[in-house]
């Protein structure tokens, strides 16, 4: 039955069912591929190099795959190693490897794709007009890149691709498009790119496109010529066209046209059909490739201080009918106490209140009435020290505080953890989130082979 790929699942450490691997391998898929990162949990990892899902969670999920991969001869990609594709993330996630392969005999030849942008050729892209800025934000400019911490590009197939054909076994690679991941065999063998990118954009995800979803369990995709099928492979899940269909959309802004590295999805004529009782049957998906000039996704991070939070609750009915002045008040307060010590431009305070418009904040339409609150009391500054020293004097500020109707003379914050401020290190904002454009979509990934043994 056509090409089989295996998804083991949303993220690298995330899970995922040990039946639905023994199922899958029953199917003798011909490449089984993870997603390993995201920049969804934000920008503190990139910046931080370090990853957002735990070594134990990485190193199950390779230690049942891996092996099986190996000694089958199926191609295993790994893409946006350690989280976030840089460096430091991308050696995190080869000493996990290389460690499994020491502790179960195993030997492979791996392609580690590397996806950390070199300032200096970036700012040569700059200076030749190059760079383009991804959405409503302001053209990058050379000392932003000078500020970043760690840059990387986001890679499509090519790279990928790449590897495959020069013998490797084993891929890790750096920062990726997902869906590049699950696409490159497929277009090695000559499958339609319209169905193959449609199939990749589905399951990078793992089963989430499955009923009950979960980015915690495997899905097996199965290419043929003119249709693909999506069956996942643990017994409790079944996919239907509705659950397929709207993971089709999941963070697209458009229903119908979906913009890769390599070109354009044309979705606009697809159909979701039920195939059998857990498997559903897409097809009439098209792409439109990129041609002459492919543009990366670039995301850069730099240091914006350090974070320092208090975390309370408020049950005062009267309290939290006057929140917004208690918050106003309390900041005023406290920049007046800090103003001999701290410039204002120097540190950023915030309170976040849960319960009250914590979420969606001024945009938020109902007007609910909360009989407790969460209040989150964040201070950003250039130090430690200083962040520690802002959080603190807001914080004891609140609790005190005597607003209009307060009977008792007790706190009004209740703590649930001790020490009440929690210094959270440095943070990071990103400064680089556009599309640099090349004529080598290969350029700025360069491929090391390795032989493990």
């Amino acid at each position: 039955m056509g090409l089989r790929v295996l998804s083991l699942n949303g993220i690298l450490g995330y899970g995922y069912a040990e039946v639905s691997l023994e199922n899958g391998l029953k199917e003798d898929p011909d490449v089984i591929g993870v997603d390993a990162g995201s920049t969804d949990p934000g920008p503190y990892y990139l910046g931080a190099g370090v990853s957002f899902t735990s070594k134990a969670g990485v190193k199950r999920d390779l230690e049942l795959a891996l092996p099986e991969a190996v000694e089958r001869g199926i191609p295993f990609i790994i893409g946006t190693a350690g989280g976030s594709g840089g460096e430091p993330h991308i050696e995190w996630n080869r000493r996990i490897i290389e460690e499994i392969a020491e502790e179960k005999g195993l030997k492979f030849r791996m392609a580690v794709i590397h996806s950390e942008i070199n300032k200096d050729y970036l700012k040569g892209k700059i200076r030749m007009g190059e760079v383009k800025p991804l959405g409503p934000i302001k053209e990058l400019e050379e000392r932003d890149v000078d500020e970043a911490v760690r840059i990387v590009g986001q890679m499509g197939s090519t790279p990928y691709i790449e590897a495959l054909r020069g013998g490797a076994e084993v891929v890790l690679a750096g920062r990726s498009c997902d869906t590049a991941i699950f696409a490159a065999l497929p277009l090695i063998k000559g499958y339609d790119p319209g169905l193959v990118w449609h199939m990749a954009k589905i399951i990078e995800c793992g089963a989430m496109c499955a009923t009950p979803g979960s980015a915690a369990d495997s899905i097996m995709a199965y290419l043929e010529r003119d249709y693909f099928l999506l069956k996942p492979l643990n017994p409790i899940r079944k996919c239907v066209p509705v659950s397929v269909a709207a993971h089709t959309l999941y963070e697209q802004p458009d229903p119908y046209y979906i913009y890769e590295p390599d070109g354009m999805m044309d979705l606009s004529q697809s159909k979701f059909e039920q195939y059998d009782e857990r498997t559903v049957k897409v097809s009439g998906s098209k792409f439109v490739p990129s041609e002459g000039v492919w543009r990366i996704k670039l995301e850069g991070v730099k240091m914006s201080g350090y974070r320092t939070i208090s975390i309370a609750g408020v049950r005062d009915p009267i309290m939290i009918s006057r929140i917004e002045e208690v918050t106003k008040a309390v900041e005023e307060i406290t920049r007046e106490d800090l103003k001999r010590r701290f410039q204002p431009e120097d540190y950023r305070l915030h309170f976040r209140i849960y319960g009250k418009n914590g979420v969606m904040g001024e945009m938020e339409p109902l007007d609910a009435k909360a009989h407790e609150l969460c209040i989150i009391i964040e201070a950003i500054a250039k130090t430690k020290e200083m962040a520690d020293a802002i959080c603190a004097v807001a914080r004891s500020t609140m609790l005190h505080y005597h607003y209009e109707g307060r009977k008792a003379t007790a706190g009004n914050l209740a703590f649930p953890y001790s020490p009440s401020d929690i210094s959270m290190g440095p943070t990071y904002a990103f400064n680089i989130y556009h599309l640099m454009e090349v004529q080598d979509p290969s350029e700025p990934f360069p491929i090391e082979y390795v032989d493990v043994r």
